[in-house]
């Protein structure tokens, strides 16, 4: 396959979502010449607001945070060089649901969400609008969350749904031909966290004397999110293009602040945690492996 004709496509549930998971990877894609297409659930209008001076945009007040987002979005897209990028059904369909922290500390549904809440979503018409964009972009690869949304949180779980359920009815021939010509998606892939890479930072971290950076993680017993390293199939290791992610990062300024635990240690040490990014595959064959013992391309056997 020529780089040219590679095409991928990332679900995500809010606008920053798509720059600390992915960031490296979609800007080594964008630069190596392949379609790089992100759909982005809801425009985050429930998040946690970290600049004092935009906490006027919050639900509870002027209600401006997702418009204020898409900006954000927009931004951090330049800066991966991303130009195709979308939201699910427009803007607006589908809001924000928020969240809560349960007794075992992971995320969960609020307990009072917006009537159109991605949560509540019919799954069939949120599929639907993400099968029309599956044929229309026609990607051999495809990038969202695990089933547990990689931490709880209930858009990250709706958009895992979403995106598997629209894979399927994107294939399905006789499926809303309206929608344009079936396409079956080769490979699915769900975004990791490597548990050594993780246990081996918090660690140097701890060993500094910083116990408030991600505050009540212990090496030993890791949230979900972290995968043991034999659970990995896929490595993107993109050293070149994490300063792009860096920014793109900093970009999505009303969630992510340059004091704040995603840049612990100083830029320098960002630039190590955030330059590799870690995949399972779930639907399709695992292509060749490279010296790490992981495939380190996306599109590996194909």
């Amino acid at each position: 396959m020529t780089t040219p004709d590679r095409r991928l496509l990332l679900v995500h549930a809010h606008p920053d979502d798509e720059s600390l998971n992915n960031g490296a990877t979609m800007a080594k894609y964008v630069a190596d010449g392949a379609r790089v297409t992100l759909v982005t659930c809801t425009l985050g209008e429930m998040g946690e607001i970290l600049v004092p001076e935009l906490e006027h945009l919050a639900a509870d007040r002027d209600d401006a945070l997702g418009e204020h987002r898409a900006g954000e979005l927009a931004a951090a897209m330049a800066e991966l060089g991303v130009t195709d990028h979308r939201l699910l059904g427009g803007a607006g369909r589908f809001r924000d649901s928020g969240m809560k922290w349960d007794e075992n500390g992971h995320a969960t549904a609020a307990d009072e969400i917006h009537d159109n809440a991605f949560w509540n979503a019919d799954l069939l018409v949120a599929a639907t609008e993400l099968a029309a964009v599956i044929r229309e972009v026609r990607p051999q690869v495809l990038v969202t969350y695990d089933d547990f949304g990689n931490y709880g949180h209930p858009d990250h779980v709706q958009a895992h749904r979403v995106a598997h359920y629209g894979a399927d009815l994107a294939a399905a021939r006789s499926y809303r031909p309206d929608l344009g010509e079936a396409w079956d998606v080769a490979k699915i892939y769900w975004v990791a966290m490597s548990a050594s890479r993780f246990r081996e930072g918090l660690r140097a971290i701890r060993a500094t004397g910083d116990t408030t950076t991600f505050e009540g993680m212990d090496p030993d017993h890791l949230p979900p999110f972290a995968i043991e390293d034999e659970h990995l199939d896929a490595v993107i290791e993109a050293p070149e293009h994490v300063q792009a992610k860096l920014a793109a990062m900093k970009a999505h300024r009303s969630q992510i602040t340059e004091d704040g635990m995603f840049f612990a240690g100083g830029m320098d040490m960002a630039a190590v945690v955030w330059g590799s990014e870690f995949y399972r595959l779930v639907k399709g064959a695992r292509g060749p492996v490279g010296d790490s013992g992981l495939e380190e391309d996306l599109f590996a056997g194909l």
